[in-house]
């Protein structure tokens, strides 16, 4: 017999994407997104790879996150990928 826990009901059958897309789209704009969804889920990320020690680079079909947990990398890392996108747009116009 497979008991189910009641207190996950209402989140049944939602994947982490659904619920974070469902919050991501009750925002109206950019700020409210990054304050209400990108920078909390980055600090619960930033905490557990801390804590695990893990270093990320991880690749999706349009998006990239860094995690190494070293502050100085981080503004590095962010200089990096602001140049290249500037980059690109000076080669496109």
């Amino acid at each position: 017999m497979i008991r189910s826990n009641t207190k996950s009901k209402p989140w049944a059958g939602k994947t982490l994407a659904n619920i974070l897309s469902e919050r991501m789209g009750a925002c109206p704009d950019a700020e409210s997104l990054n304050n209400e969804v990108l920078i909390p889920f980055a600090t619960a990320l930033e905490r557990i790879c801390c804590k695990r020690g893990y270093v990320l680079n991880i690749y999706g079909e349009t998006s990239n996150i860094v995690f190494t947990g070293d502050p100085d990398d981080s503004e590095e890392i962010y200089m990096m990928i602001e140049n290249y996108l500037a980059s690109r747009e000076e080669s496109s116009s």
